[in-house]
């Protein structure tokens, strides 16, 4: 699998966001009040909002645009809302953040 480097983990919003461009497509790396990171595509299942801008707590995400949740862990989001999000590998390395560029199956 071939691996991104994506900074330090200060450089993550704590309980926030940001995304990377990738060939993959825009994917957001999210961080909660844990030190926690999670990576998964950056657009909400429902109209595509930005999830690298929403607020995070625990494992989910909330979109910015309509509060849809979204677990970080299963990239589903959470009823009575439906869809899914793709969810990418993190590895923490010498303080260094690595994003795998290969989905994780579902």
């Amino acid at each position: 699998m071939e691996w991104m480097a994506l900074g330090t983990l200060e450089e993550i919003p704590a309980r926030g966001g940001r995304y990377v461009e990738t060939p993959l497509g825009e994917i957001a790396v999210l961080r909660n009040e844990n030190d926690e990171v999670f990576a998964v595509s950056n657009h909400c299942p429902h109209r595509g909002g930005p999830l690298s801008e929403g607020f995070v707590s625990g494992k989910l995400v909330f979109c910015p645009l309509h509060n849809w949740q979204i677990d970080l862990e299963k990239g589903e989001a959470m009823a009575p809302d439906s869809g899914c999000v793709k969810r990418f590998p993190i590895r923490m390395e010498g303080g260094q953040i690595w994003l795998g560029l290969q989905e994780i199956a579902p």
